[in-house]
């Protein structure tokens, strides 16, 4: 009780010293909806952009909606309201992830108008999501791919940041990792006499990945000739390091993508995670079983590396298509 109490002041404090009743000119509707809008700008402290286009945008849809119903208070809404309004927004055409966000702004909204005892229950209380199907991963072409290594250079021991560079490119494609498990690689983590890779995944969930025999020679090469230059005679427990001898980072990386993308030519985006992509599609487009792929992306679960059995079932049609008498 202490701690609603306590949230109560705040918000009032917030929102101008006490929470108004609506004013003549306005309906009840439109008034809580500029208090809260309020409360979001000070308790948030959300960007003016954030409140004002995207919450307000979302409330205003739904003001539309209500007037279509005759209904101006906020206290008359029940469940049987929003899942109308739902239809509604259907009925517009809108993409579940638009739907998705309206939901999630009237469910802020409400919760603040029950906290504040305006209205008697939260109609939003029992409203679900709706499903949002999920889209399928962009994988780069080998032959983008084959760009993308020949612009970051061979590993030339005098360049020690496009040698390190090149290295993490090759190791990215060549394992499936996240950019995180990339960057975040301990010293340790390299097996040489295998040629494998010990990774700490998401969950502290660990792994062993096989690299292959290229990216093992490029590894052993950083390791022996590039990365004590980069550190000039300091230690580091991390495998991929600056010139500062710190431990790369998740956005250094980005960059480094971001310009070899452009020297190589390549109008689409490349992301960290589209050479993770591209590493299981291809695995899957010359015969690797899903099995195998969930292990070596590290899914839990391996509902998330069905996402990629659109792919197995193209080459399957192909295959189907080019030996079959009737294909």
């Amino acid at each position: 009780m202490a701690d609603r109490a306590e949230r109560k002041t705040d918000m009032r404090s917030l929102t101008g010293g006490r929470l108004n009743a609506p004013s003549s000119k306005q309906t009840p509707f439109y008034s809580y909806q500029d208090q809260f809008l309020k409360y979001l700008s000070a308790a948030r402290r959300l960007a003016p952009n954030t409140y004002s286009r995207s919450y307000r945008y979302d409330l205003n849809s739904f003001g539309d909606f209500l007037r279509e119903i005759s209904i101006d208070d906020p206290s008359q809404v029940n469940k049987s309201h929003i899942r109308d309004y739902i239809s509604w927004c259907r009925k517009r055409r809108l993409s579940s992830r638009s739907v998705s966000r309206r939901i999630s702004t009237l469910k802020s909204f409400f919760r603040f108008l029950r906290a504040e005892n305006l209205i008697a229950e939260d109609p939003t209380s029992m409203i679900e999501h709706p499903k949002q199907g999920r889209s399928l991963p962009k994988a780069l072409t080998m032959g983008e791919v084959d760009a993308l290594l020949a612009v970051s250079g061979k590993l030339d021991r005098g360049n020690t940041l496009e040698a390190r560079n090149h290295v993490m490119l090759h190791l990215l494609y060549a394992t499936g990792l996240r950019v995180t498990e990339l960057v975040k690689l301990p010293l340790i983590s390299f097996n040489r006499h295998s040629g494998t890779l010990r990774v700490l995944g998401k969950g502290n969930k660990e792994r062993l990945v096989p690299i292959g025999e290229q990216a093992r020679i490029l590894l052993e090469e950083y390791l022996d000739h590039v990365r004590p230059r980069l550190l000039h005679g300091k230690t580091s427990p991390s495998f991929f390091v600056t010139r500062q001898g710190r431990a790369m980072t998740r956005n250094r990386f980005w960059q480094v993508l971001k310009n070899i993308t452009l020297k190589a030519g390549i109008k689409k985006e490349v992301s960290p995670h589209a050479l993770r992509h591209s590493f299981a599609t291809h695995l899957l487009e010359n015969g690797a079983d899903l099995r195998s792929v969930q292990l070596m992306l590290g899914h839990s679960d391996i509902s998330t590396t069905q996402l990629y059995t659109h792919i197995e079932h193209s080459r399957l049609k192909g295959i189907h298509k080019k030996f079959h008498p009737r294909g």
